[in-house]
């Protein structure tokens, strides 16, 4: 699936399942939220923090779809065609960036 075809998916959803979007400040504070818990499991399982055993069983993919959903969900009400933005960005790192990191030391 596309990032546009996820965009309408998200807000065919919010329109079946949900009431509506939660407000932007909201849906930045939850955004917010799920970030700190792919970071709570990326510090643990591969970072030097122990691994509570709580969140030993905590499915890194489904928390980084959480994030992804909350982004769509952004995008989706304010407007931000997110696929024609990606692409631009993904245009304009490659043009500035494509032999930024070949010299770079610390990635030998």
């Amino acid at each position: 699936m596309d990032i546009a075809n996820a965009q309408k998916a998200v807000d065919n959803w919010i329109k079946e399942h949900g009431v509506r979007y939660f407000n932007e400040l909201t849906n930045m504070a939850q955004l917010t939220e799920e970030v700190g818990e792919v970071a709570r499991i990326i510090a643990r399982r591969y970072g030097e923090q122990s691994e509570k055993e709580s969140d030993k069983h905590k499915d890194l993919g489904e928390e980084l779809a959480d994030v992804v959903f909350v982004v769509l969900c952004l995008a989706n009400q304010t407007g931000i065609d997110l696929q024609q933005a990606f692409n631009k960005k993904l245009d304009l790192k490659t043009k500035r960036d494509h032999d930024r990191h070949h010299n770079n030391k610390k990635l030998e």
